[in-house]
């Protein structure tokens, strides 16, 4: 499994983490018989950076469709897509500083 490119913000050893539990769920999921959606943090963050990139996706093209010929795209269209992506990106961006300030805490930890 491969991370979107949104989680390039993260600390690597907390990327290796995601992509160590990534791999080993996969690997029990191939030893032992698990539902298809087994729900797993990895998995819901990985849909949830897949569900904002497509959002932003669609608010872009709408805008270019918009420009290129306005009678095929309303104006309202493109601005409720578009504000949608950006509200989508913020917070994305919220949990991936909740995520590192989170990481930051337990690694200041002493054991």
């Amino acid at each position: 499994m491969t991370l979107p490119p949104v989680t390039s913000g993260l600390p690597t050893p907390l990327l290796d983490a995601l992509r160590r539990n990534a791999a080993a769920q996969a690997h029990q999921g191939a030893q032992a018989e698990q539902p298809a959606s087994s729900p797993s943090f990895v998995n819901a963050l990985d849909q949830a950076l897949r569900s904002v990139s497509a959002g932003q996706q669609e608010a872009s093209a709408l805008a270019e469709g918009f420009q290129a010929d306005p009678s095929s795209v309303s104006l309202e269209q493109a601005m409720v897509a578009m504000q949608k992506s950006q509200i989508g990106f913020q917070s994305a961006l919220h949990v991936r500083n909740r995520l590192v300030a989170a990481y930051s805490d337990i690694m200041n930890m002493q054991v």
